[in-house]
């Protein structure tokens, strides 16, 4: 499955167009409390836990969008937008959305 933030795939023709798919996951347990708390103790550095965190359900929700466009017989997901809010009772869980176009390649 090729997923791509460009409309189109390099060296392909779109045959098809098979409708817009998502994939979502959410994150939670306080992260984003801890996170401030947390950057404002390291000053110049970076926060591997939570950045694995986030990465981790950027992975989800990737994974989930390639096997809703693999249910649409698709073999590609074009114009793929990533989305990142926060939500929850003080906020303190992230979402991470992402939606593209499922296309099938000529």
């Amino acid at each position: 499955m090729i997923l791509t933030t460009t409309p189109h795939v390099e060296g392909h023709r779109i045959e098809a167009y098979l409708g817009v798919v998502f994939g979502e996951a959410i994150v939670g347990a306080n992260l984003f409390r801890d996170l401030f708390a947390q950057i404002r103790d390291i000053v110049g550095g970076r926060s591997g836990a939570y950045e694995a965190e986030l990465k981790r359900a950027r992975e989800i929700a990737l994974g989930e969008l390639a096997e809703a466009a693999r249910r649409l017989g698709a073999d590609a997901v074009v114009g793929i937008d990533v989305d990142y809010e926060v939500l929850g009772q003080g906020n303190s869980m992230l979402m991470v959305t992402v939606s593209g176009t499922a296309v099938r390649l000529a």
